[in-house]
């Protein structure tokens, strides 16, 4: 395969790395989910989280939720969706810009914590307080000692977390190095999605092992019994946003939730870390 940059570049993907997009990294479909079958799943899901969302209001429970995963991965696609039926006041997407010189001097986690929410509040950080365990250390932002600091320190923070009463979910969205050159490439030449394509992004490319490496050293020193990763296998954008929400309601209990409406979660895409990490996959 030619230089991924020299790829991203040309006018025309390669047929051969747009035939193999969706299957890479072992995803285990041939072909993307229906997208009437898909619309029509995504409504139910969207009114049980209309009902999670009162429930919320009513009860003062607090939601935060993360979404981790390379670039491209989906993670803005699937806080949208998740949040497109829900009121923006009490239901906010977080992604920080880079630190000022002035939050680079505190507690790391100091700037995440004015973030997390107020009783019936949910937020969903698009990459959250796990950047010092990923694109910092991988793109050189912070040293080896901060990353492995930030490694001991966070099951402990979670820990206050979730014992505060904070229900917390950790996503991983994993996808496979065809389907993100494709998406870059996608990006690059789409005028409406030329925005997306930072600096970051295209340094990313040439990056894969050293992101890979910094994942699986992140979910194992961080995977923990009261904050535990989810990882979804995200080649396919519609499976991995049914699948993802269906994770969620999941695991919480509001009134009016109707268990066999909103499904089954599919294992073949949805998995806890030790499993994925067993998988070998997107490597």
């Amino acid at each position: 395969m030619a230089a991924p940059e020299t790829i991203i570049d040309s006018p025309e993907l390669d047929p051969e790395i747009r035939s193999r997009a969706l299957a890479s990294g072992g995803y285990p479909y041939g072909a993307p989910y229906d997208k009437k079958v898909y619309k029509r799943e995504l409504e139910i899901l969207q009114i049980e989280l209309v009902k999670l969302q009162s429930h919320l209001l009513a009860s003062g429970e607090r939601v935060v939720i993360l979404f981790e995963g390379r670039d491209a991965a989906g993670k803005g696609g699937a806080i949208k969706t998740y949040r497109e039926h829900l009121n923006p006041r009490y239901t906010m997407a977080v992604a920080l810009p880079k630190p000022s010189d002035r939050e680079q001097t505190q507690w790391y986690f100091q700037r995440y914590v004015d973030w997390l929410p107020a009783a019936g509040e949910t937020v969903l950080f698009d990459r959250s307080w796990y950047n010092r365990a990923g694109v910092e250390p991988v793109m050189g932002f912070c040293t080896p000692a901060q990353t492995s600091r930030f490694l001991a320190e966070v099951p402990r923070f979670e820990e206050m977390l979730v014992h505060d009463g904070v229900h917390l979910f950790k996503f991983w969205l994993s996808i496979g190095r065809e389907m993100q050159i494709k998406r870059f490439h996608d990006r690059r030449h789409d005028p409406l999605k030329t925005w997306k394509l930072s600096p970051i992004d295209l340094e990313a490319i040439t990056r894969w092992d050293a992101y890979s490496e910094a994942r699986d050293t992140m979910l194992t020193a961080s995977d923990s019994p009261h904050a535990p990763w989810t990882v979804v296998r995200a080649n396919d954008k519609r499976r991995a946003r049914l699948n993802l929400i269906r994770s969620v309601l999941g695991r919480l209990d509001y009134a009016g939730k109707n268990p066999p409406l909103i499904g089954e979660i599919d294992t073949s895409i949805v998995m806890d870390a030790r499993s994925f990490l067993a998988l070998g996959a997107d490597r």
